[in-house]
């Protein structure tokens, strides 16, 4: 089984937990794992929070850009890349270093590479933006509504 989707979305705070909904009702439809489904909800979160906040200037007429999130489940796999038009990120992009669990700023890269298998970040070429990609090995419930392939 192959499920994609992509969404473009407005830099808004509102346009976070749209993206996390869509994913997890995905991955319920698909019969993923619930404490996969929410590692992964997570990490969607904090991506797009990221983006959100950290994403590039307004359009010359104020409003916000916007930014691209796109996921796939493939087989036993689940991808999913977020990619907004800020300044990117500085290379070589390092692990995340441990973060004080009182900050309010910093743990969110950190938890994606906590709660994904797979996890790179990286500058889109040209003309500039950040993109945070990450995977993370399925497993299913019992009887699961659609059968993986």
């Amino acid at each position: 089984m192959s499920i994609w989707w992509s969404l473009h979305l407005r830099r808004d705070a509102a346009s976070v937990p749209l993206a996390r909904r869509l994913l997890m009702g995905t991955m319920e439809t698909a019969g993923v794992d619930p404490d996969i489904s929410y590692d992964l909800s997570v990490a969607l979160s904090e991506a797009c929070a990221n983006a959100v906040e950290h994403g590039g200037a307004p359009a010359p007429d104020g409003s916000p850009q916007a930014y691209r999130v796109t996921a796939y489940l493939d087989g036993e796999r689940c991808h999913i890349e977020v990619a907004d038009s800020g300044p990117g990120f500085t290379p070589p992009r390092r692990a995340a270093r441990p973060v004080a669990s009182d900050a309010e700023h910093g743990r969110g890269l950190c938890l994606i590479e906590q709660l994904a298998d797979h996890v790179q970040f990286g500058s889109l070429p040209g003309r500039g933006g950040a993109v945070v990609s990450f995977e993370k090995i399925l497993k299913w419930k019992k009887d699961p509504a659609l059968m993986p392939a």
